[in-house]
Protein backbone atom coordinates (compact mmCIF):
# COMPACT_ATOMS: atom_id res chain seq x y z
CA UNK A 1 0.00 0.00 0.00
CA UNK A 2 1.21 3.33 -0.88
CA UNK A 3 1.31 5.76 1.97
CA UNK A 4 0.91 9.43 1.95
CA UNK A 5 4.73 10.12 1.90
CA UNK A 6 5.06 8.49 -1.33
CA UNK A 7 6.53 5.04 -0.75
CA UNK A 8 5.50 1.62 0.57
CA UNK A 9 6.72 0.69 3.99
CA UNK A 10 8.38 -2.88 4.70
CA UNK A 11 6.81 -4.77 7.41
CA UNK A 12 7.28 -3.05 11.08
CA UNK A 13 8.61 -0.16 9.05
CA UNK A 14 8.36 3.49 10.55
CA UNK A 15 8.88 6.53 9.40
CA UNK A 16 11.21 8.86 11.45
CA UNK A 17 12.03 11.72 9.93
CA UNK A 18 11.40 13.77 6.17
CA UNK A 19 13.12 16.57 4.96
CA UNK A 20 11.50 19.77 3.49
CA UNK A 21 10.27 18.89 0.00
CA UNK A 22 13.07 21.31 -1.61
CA UNK A 23 15.85 19.10 -1.12
CA UNK A 24 18.41 17.63 -3.63
CA UNK A 25 20.13 14.39 -4.36
CA UNK A 26 23.21 13.34 -6.42
CA UNK A 27 24.66 10.29 -6.72
CA UNK A 28 28.15 9.59 -8.57
CA UNK A 29 30.64 7.34 -7.85
CA UNK A 30 32.95 7.75 -4.94
CA UNK A 31 36.17 10.07 -5.91
CA UNK A 32 38.81 8.28 -6.29
CA UNK A 33 37.12 5.84 -8.17
CA UNK A 34 39.51 4.50 -11.32
CA UNK A 35 37.20 2.00 -12.95
CA UNK A 36 35.40 2.60 -16.06
CA UNK A 37 31.73 2.25 -14.59
CA UNK A 38 29.88 5.18 -14.95
CA UNK A 39 26.80 6.60 -12.73
CA UNK A 40 24.82 10.11 -12.43
CA UNK A 41 21.72 10.46 -11.33
CA UNK A 42 20.91 13.79 -9.75
CA UNK A 43 17.56 15.38 -8.76
CA UNK A 44 17.56 19.64 -7.39
CA UNK A 45 14.09 18.96 -5.79
CA UNK A 46 12.22 16.37 -3.80
CA UNK A 47 12.10 14.82 -0.43
CA UNK A 48 14.79 12.49 2.11
CA UNK A 49 12.88 9.92 4.32
CA UNK A 50 14.85 8.24 7.28
CA UNK A 51 13.09 5.37 8.88
CA UNK A 52 14.51 2.35 11.01
CA UNK A 53 15.16 0.49 8.77
CA UNK A 54 16.55 2.25 5.62
CA UNK A 55 16.80 5.97 3.75
CA UNK A 56 14.35 7.14 1.22
CA UNK A 57 14.64 9.76 -1.49
CA UNK A 58 11.59 10.51 -3.87
CA UNK A 59 12.53 12.96 -6.40
CA UNK A 60 9.59 15.68 -7.35
CA UNK A 61 8.72 15.25 -9.83
CA UNK A 62 9.96 11.66 -11.14
CA UNK A 63 11.82 11.03 -14.00
CA UNK A 64 11.88 8.16 -16.12
CA UNK A 65 15.81 7.90 -15.18
CA UNK A 66 14.98 8.42 -11.89
CA UNK A 67 11.93 7.29 -10.27
CA UNK A 68 13.26 6.82 -6.01
CA UNK A 69 16.44 5.56 -4.40
CA UNK A 70 16.87 3.63 -1.01
CA UNK A 71 19.29 2.26 1.06
CA UNK A 72 19.29 0.34 4.03
CA UNK A 73 20.72 1.78 7.31
CA UNK A 74 23.28 -0.30 7.65
CA UNK A 75 24.98 0.19 4.04
CA UNK A 76 25.22 3.79 4.47
CA UNK A 77 29.08 4.44 5.57
CA UNK A 78 31.48 7.89 6.35
CA UNK A 79 28.36 10.51 6.75
CA UNK A 80 29.03 13.90 7.88
CA UNK A 81 27.54 17.13 7.41
CA UNK A 82 29.40 19.80 5.59
CA UNK A 83 28.39 23.57 6.69
CA UNK A 84 29.49 26.19 3.67
CA UNK A 85 30.26 29.95 4.81
CA UNK A 86 27.44 30.09 1.62
CA UNK A 87 24.99 27.96 0.24
CA UNK A 88 22.48 24.94 1.97
CA UNK A 89 24.39 22.63 4.21
CA UNK A 90 25.43 19.34 2.77
CA UNK A 91 24.79 15.64 3.75
CA UNK A 92 27.40 13.46 2.59
CA UNK A 93 27.58 9.57 2.69
CA UNK A 94 28.78 6.20 0.61
CA UNK A 95 26.36 3.72 -0.45
CA UNK A 96 27.47 0.13 -0.30
CA UNK A 97 25.17 -1.41 -2.92
CA UNK A 98 22.88 -4.11 -2.24
CA UNK A 99 22.78 -6.97 -4.72
CA UNK A 100 19.50 -6.18 -7.61
CA UNK A 101 19.14 -3.00 -6.66
CA UNK A 102 19.87 -1.31 -9.94
CA UNK A 103 23.56 -0.33 -9.67
CA UNK A 104 26.24 -1.87 -11.21
CA UNK A 105 28.03 -4.34 -9.05
CA UNK A 106 31.37 -2.96 -10.40
CA UNK A 107 30.71 -0.25 -8.24
CA UNK A 108 32.15 -1.18 -4.67
CA UNK A 109 29.99 2.14 -3.32
CA UNK A 110 28.43 5.30 -4.20
CA UNK A 111 28.36 8.61 -3.13
CA UNK A 112 25.18 10.32 -2.20
CA UNK A 113 25.16 13.63 -1.38
CA UNK A 114 21.96 15.21 0.10
CA UNK A 115 21.65 19.26 0.05
CA UNK A 116 19.14 20.83 2.46
CA UNK A 117 18.24 23.48 0.74
CA UNK A 118 15.73 24.72 3.12
CA UNK A 119 17.54 23.57 6.19
CA UNK A 120 17.55 19.65 8.48
CA UNK A 121 20.56 18.34 7.72
CA UNK A 122 21.70 18.38 11.21
CA UNK A 123 18.43 16.88 12.45
CA UNK A 124 18.43 14.27 9.83
CA UNK A 125 22.06 13.67 10.42
CA UNK A 126 21.71 13.03 14.50
CA UNK A 127 18.41 10.58 13.99
CA UNK A 128 20.28 8.88 11.21
CA UNK A 129 23.15 8.21 13.83
CA UNK A 130 20.92 7.32 16.80
CA UNK A 131 19.32 4.70 14.71
CA UNK A 132 22.17 3.45 12.87
CA UNK A 133 23.90 2.79 16.44
CA UNK A 134 20.96 1.16 17.74
CA UNK A 135 21.24 -1.59 14.72
CA UNK A 136 25.18 -2.15 14.99
CA UNK A 137 24.57 -2.70 18.67
CA UNK A 138 21.74 -5.50 17.73
CA UNK A 139 24.48 -7.02 14.88
CA UNK A 140 27.11 -7.33 17.75
CA UNK A 141 25.30 -8.65 20.01
CA UNK A 142 23.73 -11.58 18.24
CA UNK A 143 25.83 -15.00 19.03
CA UNK A 144 26.67 -15.87 15.26
CA UNK A 145 29.76 -13.45 14.96
CA UNK A 146 30.17 -11.90 11.63
CA UNK A 147 27.15 -13.17 9.97
CA UNK A 148 25.04 -11.28 12.78
CA UNK A 149 23.64 -9.38 10.21
CA UNK A 150 22.18 -11.56 8.23
CA UNK A 151 20.62 -13.58 11.65
CA UNK A 152 19.32 -10.35 13.37
CA UNK A 153 15.65 -8.95 12.56
CA UNK A 154 16.17 -5.26 11.60
CA UNK A 155 12.54 -4.49 11.89
CA UNK A 156 11.86 -5.23 15.11
CA UNK A 157 14.60 -2.79 15.94
CA UNK A 158 11.94 0.28 17.13
CA UNK A 159 12.57 3.80 17.89
CA UNK A 160 11.07 3.17 21.81
CA UNK A 161 14.64 1.04 21.97
CA UNK A 162 16.77 3.99 20.72
CA UNK A 163 18.98 5.51 23.48
CA UNK A 164 17.29 8.87 24.99
CA UNK A 165 19.06 12.00 24.61
CA UNK A 166 21.03 12.92 27.47
CA UNK A 167 21.41 16.66 27.67
CA UNK A 168 24.92 17.99 29.03
CA UNK A 169 24.72 18.61 32.93
CA UNK A 170 24.13 21.34 34.30
CA UNK A 171 22.84 22.48 37.93
CA UNK A 172 19.26 22.07 38.99
CA UNK A 173 17.12 23.53 41.63
CA UNK A 174 17.16 19.93 43.54
CA UNK A 175 20.32 19.83 44.05
CA UNK A 176 22.17 19.49 47.17
CA UNK A 177 24.17 22.24 48.88
CA UNK A 178 27.13 19.93 48.95
CA UNK A 179 26.99 19.16 45.07
CA UNK A 180 26.27 22.98 44.26
CA UNK A 181 29.02 24.09 46.69
CA UNK A 182 31.31 21.06 45.05
CA UNK A 183 30.28 22.53 41.40
CA UNK A 184 30.79 26.13 41.85
CA UNK A 185 34.57 24.55 43.28
CA UNK A 186 35.39 22.91 40.47
CA UNK A 187 34.29 25.67 38.32
CA UNK A 188 36.63 28.24 39.87
CA UNK A 189 38.98 26.20 37.84
CA UNK A 190 43.21 26.36 39.27
CA UNK A 191 44.82 28.29 41.78
CA UNK A 192 46.30 31.31 39.43
CA UNK A 193 49.83 31.48 38.39
CA UNK A 194 50.29 34.72 38.48
CA UNK A 195 50.23 37.13 41.66
CA UNK A 196 47.54 38.96 43.05
CA UNK A 197 46.96 42.41 41.57
CA UNK A 198 48.87 45.12 43.72
CA UNK A 199 51.68 42.02 44.61
CA UNK A 200 54.64 43.94 43.32
CA UNK A 201 53.33 47.23 44.59
CA UNK A 202 53.56 45.48 48.23
CA UNK A 203 56.62 43.65 47.70
CA UNK A 204 58.68 47.17 47.28
CA UNK A 205 57.08 48.85 50.06
CA UNK A 206 58.43 46.05 52.14
CA UNK A 207 61.40 45.96 50.99
CA UNK A 208 61.95 49.60 51.24
CA UNK A 209 60.42 49.32 54.60
CA UNK A 210 62.90 46.60 55.80
CA UNK A 211 66.07 48.64 53.95
CA UNK A 212 64.79 51.92 56.28
CA UNK A 213 64.66 49.77 59.29
CA UNK A 214 68.53 48.87 58.61
CA UNK A 215 69.89 52.28 58.14
CA UNK A 216 68.07 53.42 61.26
CA UNK A 217 69.63 50.82 62.82
CA UNK A 218 73.02 51.53 61.95
CA UNK A 219 72.73 55.14 62.55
Amino acid sequence: MLEQDGFVRLPNERLIYSSPPRTSVSLTPPSGYKGTEELSLQSSSGSIHLTNQRVVYLPAPRSTEFQSFSSPLLNVHDSHVSAPFFGPNVWTALIQPVSGGGISPSLPAIQLKVTFKEGGAFDFHTNFERIKERLEQAVENTSEGARGQENVDLSAVHLEDLPAYEAPPSVRPSETPERSQSRRVSDAGPDPVEPPPCYEEVQSQSVANELEERLRRGS
